[in-house]
């Protein structure tokens, strides 16, 4: 079965407060995610509100990165979708989260535009919830599943 893409919701616990309230350093780390995830970036907008938070992303050729961060309570959402096969999503995951200093991280991978060959897209979900290993840039992502059928209407079928 084929796929366009991957696309990651992430929510990162625990982060440094001090790192996640600089727009400088939170774009610098968003870029840096998309260099690891070995994607061609076109644009990046950043901005800081006041009195804290740091929005921002980075438009890449195989879609974007953005995040958004709450350095009142250490809380980092990120926004990660890559289509192709060269792009490393789950590389740009880790080094963000790591970067950030995130002690937890709640992930939803949503495998995009999946097609049983009927030109229906539809998408799978995974979700799972871990402590940020120290090792986050060796650690092996978790192996994609494959996505089931999709469930068909009744009458199909």
């Amino acid at each position: 079965m084929e796929t366009v893409g991957h696309h990651y919701i992430v929510e990162g616990s625990g982060c440094n407060a001090d790192v996640i309230s600089r727009v400088e350093q939170v774009e610098q780390i968003m870029v840096r995610a998309a260099e690891v995830a070995d994607v061609q970036v076109w644009a990046i907008s950043f901005h800081r509100f006041r009195p804290t938070g740091v929005s921002g992303v980075v438009v890449i050729s195989e879609s974007h990165l953005s995040v958004h961060t709450w350095p009142e309570v250490g809380y980092v959402a990120l926004d990660i979708f890559t289509c192709g096969d060269r792009a490393k999503p789950e590389a740009a995951v880790q080094h963000a989260l790591k970067a950030f200093g995130a002690q937890n991280m709640h992930i939803t991978e949503v495998t995009r535009g999946l097609d049983e060959g009927d030109k229906i897209y539809f998408h799978s979900m995974i979700t799972w919830e871990e402590n940020l290993p120290e090792n986050v840039l060796d650690h092996q992502p978790r192996r994609r599943r494959r996505a089931a059928g999709r469930r068909r209407r009744s009458g199909s079928r």
